[in-house]
């Protein structure tokens, strides 16, 4: 991982994502994750999710398991300099995710053809993959100065 990508993610970020409720920092009721670059060319970021985030009894509600995917993914792109939007999201929910239990969330880039991403990601607890996504996603335009 570069000081460079991890510089370019974290401006990709504040920019087109300042009030994220995954991964703002500025954003008091967040998920609080803080995504890594890692040597992949994917981002990484570690999350304990508590009981508030509970579905079934001690189980991480599966909404909440579809936000960390996406979240991962969407910084996946961040860190390319690339904002996007989610067009469309599959997820294969394998195992339960425990809540208060550490989690890793993973996202790599699988395809490019700009406009058009197609990211993939993983959450894995225990080292076992509990939910695989992948996802196909929109670059966004920015607005211009004075929109």
């Amino acid at each position: 991982m570069t000081t460079e990508v991890q510089e370019r993610l974290t401006a990709v970020r504040e920019r087109a994502h300042p009030r994220c409720m995954a991964c703002s920092q500025v954003n008091g009721r967040n998920l609080s994750l803080h995504f890594q670059a890692v040597d992949d060319g994917g981002v990484r970021a570690w999350v304990i999710p508590s009981a508030r985030f509970e579905g079934y009894p001690g189980m991480v509600h599966g909404g909440v398991i579809a936000t960390l995917l996406d979240a991962a993914m969407t910084n996946c792109l961040f860190a390319m300099g690339w904002p996007a939007v989610t067009g469309e999201l599959t997820i294969r929910y394998r195992e339960p995710v425990q809540c208060g239990r550490a989690c890793a969330v993973h996202a790599w880039l699988e395809r490019a053809s700009s406009p058009l991403f197609l990211v993939r990601a993983e959450l894995t607890q225990d080292s076992r993959v509990r939910a695989r996504a992948s996802a196909k996603f929109i670059l966004r335009q920015e607005p211009s100065e004075g929109s």
